[in-house]
């Protein structure tokens, strides 16, 4: 493998995935003030909140060395534009959604986070 341009390319990467790390509490806060909004019967408005914080996190972590924490955002984010178009499954959703911040809150840098414990 050759050497990056940049010799202090791996301190640069580490430092940004640091700065991401440090945002990841208040993202998983957007999200369950989002899901604690929406309820037992959302209406657009808290689903389309929900969906943006979800696509915060599903859009960036991947890029900071979070790649399980973004790809599990991107299928919770997935399941709630689903919602909007109208689909049944919102009960089943909320469970899967507090599995994922109860996970991101011990191991935000686990490989996997899995819809139930």
């Amino acid at each position: 493998m050759a050497a990056p341009l940049d010799p202090q390319y791996r301190q640069r990467l580490q430092a940004l995935s640091d700065m991401f790390a440090a945002t990841i509490p208040a993202r998983m806060g957007e999200i369950a003030d989002a899901l604690a909004a929406a309820g037992t019967a959302p209406g657009p408005r808290e689903l389309e909140r929900l969906h943006q914080a979800l696509h915060t996190v599903a859009g960036s972590a991947g890029s900071f060395g979070f790649a399980a924490l973004g790809e599990e955002a991107r299928r919770l984010e997935q399941a709630v534009r689903g919602q909007l178009a109208g689909e049944a499954g919102w009960a089943a959703l909320i469970p899967q959604i507090h599995t994922y911040l109860d996970r991101v809150s011990r191991d935000p840098k686990s490989p996997s986070f899995p819809a139930h414990d």
